[in-house]
């Protein structure tokens, strides 16, 4: 089952289970994604991958709302934003710790040495192979950062 299929299964039990909150993140969630699937010329299918970009995207974005309401002081609004944006994260995939980064970090930038020296020249080239193994599981600056001090 595809994550948008699961979204629309889930947003259904949601609804029948009478969670409002649930069931609006949810119906939230997937108009985002038909908006995203029809814009532009021709209508697309997103992925899975596509799809949890757009969940980070929505999860980030509820917490900067939270942050501007608690700013402002309105707890309640902020802990319904903080509400929404965990109920979302249970559709991403687990985060990598720090541990399991720099371990792909690791073994990436070792195959790359084994064929010849490195240099900041081959950052890009670095990020792209260690993004297609960490996928979104961890902060891009911070894995970045590593990579640049195996490189200097």
């Amino acid at each position: 089952m595809s994550l948008k299929e699961q979204l629309r299964t889930d947003s259904i039990t949601q609804l029948k289970a009478g969670n409002k909150m649930e069931l609006t993140t949810l119906r939230n969630v997937l108009g985002e994604i038909e908006t995203r699937e029809k814009s532009g010329k021709t209508p697309t299918e997103l992925n899975d991958a596509e799809v949890e970009a757009l969940i980070r995207k929505q999860v980030a974005n509820r917490h900067e709302t939270a942050k501007t309401y608690t700013d402002k002081g309105i707890s309640d609004r902020a802990a319904a934003e903080i509400a929404e944006a965990t109920f979302l994260e249970g559709y991403l995939p687990q985060a990598l710790s720090d541990d399991e980064a720099r371990s792909i970090v690791d073994s990436v930038m070792a195959e790359l040495t084994a064929e010849r020296e490195l240099t900041m020249k081959d950052m890009g080239s670095a990020m792209k192979l260690i993004n297609a193994q960490v996928a979104g599981r961890y902060d891009g600056k911070t894995l970045s950062t590593l990579v640049r001090a195996k490189l200097a």
